[in-house]
């Protein structure tokens, strides 16, 4: 087995992943076409660490990581609402669904990335802004599409679509596909429950 991509996240059940999919549906009819992949319901997912190539052996220590730190967190909850981009408006890169969590959820993930820099990852530069990605606009999209999709963020409202437990953190596999990435977990190691 060669090198693996692979990323740790906490996942959301799939009835809060179709009210993600509900509720961004007229955002999704307003920029259709191809000026943004849109990431499909199954793999809406809370990243806590994206960390690239990772080799079989490394995937056991990441493992032995994961169960130490989630045990030093009891599970909490977090809200599912409003709509944004990143970088910023103006360059839209990246469109989301926000989250309203505790700062066990900052910590956790604080957690992780310190985990993973001890395992020889590299640390990411950007502070942590907790998210959920619904879709990414091509590289190659004109000032007028950035326009075009910054009007439909403004304009579009996205409120509360229920709470989301975070009781354990996973690391998944992802697959590169024509179609669209495959997320395969390999590893859950759970929080503390109160």
């Amino acid at each position: 087995m060669g090198l693996l991509r692979a990323f740790i996240a906490s996942e959301l059940p799939g009835a809060v992943q179709q009210k993600v999919q509900l509720a961004t549906a007229g955002l999704r009819e307003t920029l259709h076409g191809d000026l943004i992949r849109w990431v499909p319901a199954q793999n809406v997912h809370l990243t806590l660490k994206f960390l690239g190539d990772v080799s079989p052996s490394g995937v056991s220590l990441i493992e032995q990581m994961l169960a130490t730190e989630a045990a030093e967190f009891t599970a909490f909850d977090v809200q599912v609402e409003g709509l944004g981009c990143y970088p910023n408006p103006r360059r839209p890169r990246v469109l989301w669904v926000g989250l309203k969590a505790p700062s066990e959820l900052a910590s956790l993930q604080r957690a992780v990335e310190t985990g993973t820099a001890r395992l020889g990852y590299e640390s990411e530069e950007r502070g942590f802004s907790p998210h959920l990605t619904i879709g990414r606009v091509r590289q190659n999209a004109s000032s007028t599409d950035l326009q075009k999709i910054r009007n439909a963020v403004e304009q579009y409202q996205v409120g509360a679509l229920g709470v989301v437990r975070v009781d354990a953190v996973h690391l998944f596999k992802s697959e590169l596909r024509p179609e669209g990435s495959i997320y395969t977990r390999l590893y859950s190691a759970s929080l503390r429950e109160r």
